[in-house]
């Protein structure tokens, strides 16, 4: 699949406040830093379609963008901030369950994680929150420019090995960089073929 074309559609921190025009959504969530700002631009061929910024914490509000008027990619905020006091930590989760939860439209979460670190317990333990929930996801590792192919390989045989031992069958699972674009493709055509069946 090719985006053609990408517009901000709006923010909200309600379900009820989504853009009114119902359309198949396909969500991305990570830790703070992890890139999904970068990525979601990197995906849309425009640098400046997210913010990005190296303070954590910078998206609050899950924000909807139309893609080639057909679908709509979405920026959730991000989860396990170890820098924010307890209500804000609290009000974000809200914001993140209530979407996830509650949006019918929504056909996939991905779920970034650093490609430079094994999966922590922050993100096992979400993971386990939507398999609970019976939501589907898929993974996504990010900065996999800033290493080497064998270290690389070697941590994402690290990472299915923990994930095999939470999980039965593993999610897909995908490697990416914002620099170099690798993997954009191969999650973009993953979502073309999801829409074929909506």
């Amino acid at each position: 699949m090719k985006i053609s074309g990408a517009t901000f559609a709006g923010s909200s921190t309600r379900v009820t406040q989504k853009p009114k025009r119902k359309l198949p959504e396909f969500a991305f969530i990570g830790r703070s830093n992890v890139g999904k700002s970068s990525l979601i631009n990197s995906l849309c061929g425009n640098k400046k379609l997210a913010m990005t910024s190296s303070t954590p914490g910078k998206t609050k509000l899950v924000n909807h963008f139309l893609i080639n008027d057909s679908w709509y990619l979405v920026d959730l905020p991000g989860y396990g901030y170890a820098h924010m006091d307890r209500k804000g930590r609290e009000e974000l989760a809200a914001v993140i369950r209530d979407y996830i939860l509650n949006s019918q439209e929504m056909q996939l979460l991905f779920v970034l994680i650093d490609s430079r670190r094994d999966i922590g317990q922050v993100d096992l333990d979400f993971l386990a929150e939507l398999g609970e929930h019976g939501i589907p996801f898929a993974l996504i590792l990010t900065k996999c420019d800033k290493q080497g192919p064998n270290v690389l390989a070697a941590q994402v045989e690290r990472d299915r090995q923990i994930l095999l031992q939470q999980w039965e069958e593993l999610p897909p699972l995908f490697c990416t960089s914002s620099q170099t674009h690798a993997g954009r493709q191969e999650v973009l055509d993953y979502i073309g073929t999801l829409l074929e069946t909506v």
